[in-house]
C-alpha cells in the first residue's frame, strides 16, 4: 500500500507540473522571442540614426559600428549593391535569427542581426527557475508521500501483526486504535473475532476433556475384566491368547483415543522416535489379514530393509489402519501396502483393486462413497498426514491407490497451549 500510495502522490504531482509547466514554458518563450525582435527593431533603428549622422560627417569603419553592437549581434553595412562596406559581430547562421535591415541617406543599408543561440539562452534563463521550481516540488512531493504512506500504512501494519497472533493462538491483543475509520472497524472486527475464538477454544478444550474421561473410564474398566478372565484357571489356552490380543488391541484403542484427542487440541503427546516402516507395515498387515480372510481377501505388505524414518508412530498406525479399514470396506480384492524411498521423502502406498473414487474431494468431511458411510474416516488421516509434515492424496490410477507421503526427517513436535 505505501508503494503505491508514493506512486499516486509522485505521479500527481508530476502530471500537475507538467500540466501547468509545458504551456508556461511555451509562453515564456514566445514572449522572449518577441520581446528580442522588439529590442532588435529598436536598436535597428538607433544604430540607423546614429550611422545617418555620422555619414554626413565622414566615412563609417568597422570600429564605428563596434561601438553600436552588443554581445549576441552582427551589424553590416552594405552599398547600394549590396557589398559589405563594414561589419563587426559574428553569428552563425541559425532558425531564429531575428535580421533587422535600415536604409540609410547616402543610399547605403545597415542590416542589425540577432544571432538565435542568444534568444535561445535567453529562452534557457527564463525557463530555468520553472525547471528548478518543479524537480524541488517532485522532491517535495516525494517527501511528503513517504511521510503520508508511512504513517497511514501503521495501523494497518499493527492490524496484520494482531492477525498474525490470533493465527498463532494469541488471543489477547493489543489496543487497535486508530484514527482511520476503516482501520479502527477492522480493529474492533480482530478484537471481536478474538474473544469468540478464545471462548470457541474454552469450550472444545472443555468438551475435549470430558470425552477423554467418559471414554477413558469404561477402556479401563474393560481392560480390567478381560486381564482378569486371562488368570482364570477354568479359560482355555486358545482363549486365553486370543484375550490377550484383544488386550492388546484394546491398549491401541485407548491410546488412539488419547492422541485423537490431544491431536484435536493441537498437542503431540510424544517426540519422533525411529520407526521400522518394514515392520510396521508388515504388523499392520498381519492384524488386517485376519479380518480380510473372513471375506477371502488379503493384506500384504512389502518394505525394503532397512526403512527406518523418525515420526509419530502411534499417529502413523493410524493412518494405516484408516487407509486399509477404508479399502476393506470399500475396495475389492487384495490390499497391498508397499514403503519405499522416493530421496526426497517416504512414500507408502495402500492399493486395492476396487475403481477410484471420483477425485479429491474424498478428503473432504462427511463425504462418502457409501450411504451409510460417516466421511470422517480420510479426513482424519489426511489431518494427522499433515501432522506428520506430510501429505495424503488419492492417486491417479485405475484402481484405488492413496498415497502417504512423510517427510525424511520428522519436523519438530508443535505445542499449543
Amino acid at each position: 500500500m505505501r508503494d503505491r500510495l508514493i506512486t499516486v502522490l509522485v505521479g500527481l504531482t508530476l502530471t500537475v507540473i507538467v500540466l501547468y509547466a509545458v504551456p508556461r514554458v511555451y509562453m515564456l518563450a514566445d514572449r522572449v522571442q518577441t520581446s528580442a525582435a522588439q529590442q532588435t527593431e529598436h536598436s535597428a533603428d538607433l544604430v540607423a540614426a546614429v550611422l545617418a549622422e555620422r555619414s554626413r560627417t565622414g566615412t563609417i569603419d568597422d570600429e564605428d559600428l563596434g561601438e553600436l553592437t552588443r554581445d549576441g549581434e552582427l551589424l553590416v553595412h552594405r552599398d547600394a549593391a549590396g557589398g559589405v562596406l563594414a561589419t563587426t559581430g559574428t553569428a552563425e547562421a541559425h532558425a531564429a535569427d531575428i535580421v533587422e535591415t535600415r536604409p540609410l541617406p547616402d543610399g547605403t543599408t545597415v542590416e542589425l542581426t540577432r544571432t538565435g543561440a542568444s534568444v535561445s539562452e535567453r529562452i534557457s534563463e527564463a525557463v530555468m527557475p520553472l525547471v528548478v521550481i518543479g524537480l524541488v516540488l517532485v522532491v517535495l512531493a516525494a517527501v511528503a508521500a513517504v511521510l503520508l504512506a508511512r504513517r497511514l500504512a501503521q495501523p494497518f501494519q499493527r492490524l496484520a501483526e494482531a492477525a498474525r497472533r490470533l493465527g498463532d493462538g494469541t488471543f489477547t491483543l493489543p489496543p487497535l486504535d486508530s484514527s482511520l475509520p476503516e482501520a479502527r472497524a477492522i480493529g474492533a472486527a480482530l478484537q471481536t473475532s478474538s474473544r469468540q475464538l478464545e471462548a470457541l477454544l474454552h469450550r472444545e478444550r472443555q468438551f475435549a476433556a470430558n470425552a477423554s474421561h467418559q471414554l477413558r473410564t469404561p477402556l479401563t474398566a474393560l481392560r480390567l475384566e478381560l486381564e482378569d478372565l486371562t488368570y482364570w484357571p477354568e479359560t482355555a489356552p486358545a482363549v486365553s491368547d486370543q484375550l490377550h490380543r484383544a488386550l492388546r488391541e484394546l491398549d491401541r484403542l485407548s491410546g488412539t483415543v488419547t492422541e485423537l484427542l490431544e491431536h484435536s487440541r493441537g498437542r503431540r503427546l510424544e517426540r519422533p522416535v525411529p520407526v521400522d516402516l518394514a515392520l510396521l507395515t508388515a504388523e499392520t498387515a498381519e492384524r488386517w489379514d485376519r479380518q480380510a480372510g473372513a471375506e477371502d481377501r488379503t493384506v500384504t505388505a512389502m518394505a525394503p530393509r532397512p526403512a527406518r524414518i523418525r515420526t509419530h508412530p502411534g499417529q502413523l498406525q493410524q493412518i494405516l489402519d484408516v487407509l486399509v479399514h477404508n479399502a476393506l470396506r470399500h475396495g475389492r480384492g487384495a490390499v497391498r501396502m508397499r514403503a519405499g524411498d522416493a530421496r526426497t521423502h517416504w512414500a507408502i502406498t495402500v492399493q486395492d483393486d476396487g475403481p477410484r473414487p471420483v477425485d479429491q474431494r474424498i478428503f473432504d468431511r462427511h463425504v462418502s462413497t457409501r450411504d451409510d458411510g460417516e466421511g470422517i474416516g480420510l479426513t482424519v488421516a489426511a489431518e494427522l498426514a499433515e501432522s506428520l509434515g506430510g501429505s495424503l492424496t488419492l492417486e491417479s490410477t485405475p484402481t484405488t491407490t492413496f498415497l502417504l507421503r512423510l517427510p525424511q526427517h520428522a519436523r519438530p513436535a508443535a505445542v499449543t497451549a
